[in-house]
């Protein structure tokens, strides 16, 4: 790699390092820093060094009102909790992947190139954890699903079994909006490998057998070929619905067991399984916490210590996990499993406020940015990229929250889309930037 992208090093290394072996141990532990932890600190080491150093530019007002809404937000909630020192390390987590990571890669990445580079630094991750989460089915080698070793977990293990459905569910996206709008000076091979990456990337996805992936996948994955034109979407959507067809029905490759969890999306109210009600009592909790503390929440953290007090009967005292090289254990419910709902109840109006009102002016500035980027022709597949990667997080938001080796992720993925929805012009499209 050149000089040139040597500022980058921190960040593809975030990444890729999440191809490493995952070992939480005990998940009711905090404070646990994973390699990609420590790589996205020496991110924030290095921009800081180059700001103070070369007096590099400084974030836009835009991107520091939208950035620090959520400071304070976290900030707030975590001197009006319960227990302000047991909030401090939930402030820490929540300021790193929401704000500090996201701003470093504004004020890192220089041109959409650069952008590129690290979205294809994602999709290379996704293509590996996806090969191995697919050989775990093969061989019965995954985490324990309905009695048999076969959910593709990638390395991460039974304790994060959304892991591995994670990362290869941002890979799909931004691989598909590589393939849908690559730049004009774009190899020639970019397109067909880029659709191919996103075809591929469908058969460990369906075995990853998260329901809340799958919905958030087929939203962005929709929203992405809209964005890009609607007959380039009915032709991508033709070729990609014959690749799954061929890859999962005619292949046999979980076919029977992917069909039934699909015809379960359509069940969960007539016949919820013990994973569904346990959702259920998790988010009506997550409700009666807030109803308490409607202003500020209890503070980060707080949810599982106020959470007994709140739930229902019905909730059972963990979720089952085992395979994938581990014995059988209880892994203990720590959240509703809702990202809004955990944010209402640990940070209450002010937080939930802060973080709809900044993500929904990234989605208002990255849409606003993508018309002019599609008549000049260039850099087009950055805004869908930026795009598709906010909805899924969105969608997913609301059958998941953050948690494991993975969270780091989602800072790379803010910080994409906020460096195309908030950079300036002239970085995010000026006549250098290929």
């Amino acid at each position: 790699m050149s000089t040139r992208y040597a500022p980058l090093i921190p960040a593809l290394a975030t990444v890729l390092l999440l191809c490493a072996p995952a070992d939480r141990g005990d998940v009711t532990a905090t404070g646990r820093i994973t390699p990609a932890d420590a790589a996205s600190a020496v991110l924030l080491l290095c921009c800081l060094v180059r700001l103070l150093r070369q007096r590099a530019r400084p974030l836009t007002l835009t991107a520091a009102l939208v950035l620090g809404s959520l400071a304070v937000g976290f900030a707030v909630a975590t001197m009006a909790s319960d227990d302000p020192a047991a909030s401090l390390p939930g402030f820490a987590r929540s300021l790193q992947i929401f704000v500090l990571v996201p701003a470093a890669l504004v004020l890192t990445l220089r041109t959409p190139r650069d952008f590129r580079v690290v979205a294809g630094s994602v999709v290379l991750l996704a293509l590996v954890q996806g090969a191995i989460g697919v050989q775990q089915f093969l061989t019965g080698t995954g985490a324990s699903y309905m009695g048999q070793d076969i959910r593709a977990v990638g390395t991460f293990g039974p304790l994060d079994v959304m892991g591995m459905a994670t990362v290869v569910a941002y890979g799909l996206v931004a691989a598909l909006a590589l393939g849908l709008a690559p730049a004009p000076d774009a190899p020639r091979h970019l397109r067909p490998a880029a659709l191919c990456s996103a075809a591929l990337l469908v058969v460990p996805l369906a075995l990853s057998f998260s329901r809340g992936a799958w919905i958030a996948t087929a939203v962005s994955a929709i929203v992405v070929l809209l964005l890009a034109g609607p007959r380039l979407a009915v032709r991508t959507l033709a070729v990609l619905g014959a690749l799954a067809v061929v890859l999962v029905g005619g292949a046999g490759v979980g076919s029977e067991v992917i069909s039934e969890r699909v015809g379960s999306i359509t069940e969960v109210s007539a016949a919820p399984d013990r994973s569904v009600t346990d959702r259920y009592a998790l988010w009506s909790a997550a409700a009666s916490i807030w109803s308490d503390a409607p202003v500020t929440g209890v503070g980060l953290k707080g949810f599982a210590a106020h959470r007994d007090g709140h739930a229902s009967l019905g909730l059972s005292s963990g979720s089952d996990t085992g395979g994938a090289g581990r014995a059988f254990q209880r892994e203990p419910l720590l959240s509703p499993h809702n990202m809004y709902l955990l944010v209402l109840s640990e940070q209450g109006l002010v937080g939930i406020t802060a973080l709809l009102g900044s993500w929904a002016a990234l989605l208002v500035c990255a849409l606003r940015r993508l018309p002019g980027a599609r008549r000049g022709g260039r850099h087009a597949d950055c805004g869908l990229i930026a795009i598709g990667l906010l909805v899924w997080q969105a969608v997913d938001f609301l059958y998941a929250d953050i948690g494991g080796p993975t969270t780091v992720l989602t800072a790379v993925l803010f910080g994409l889309v906020s460096w195309w929805a908030l950079a300036t012009p002239e970085h995010a499209g000026g006549a250098d930037a290929r």
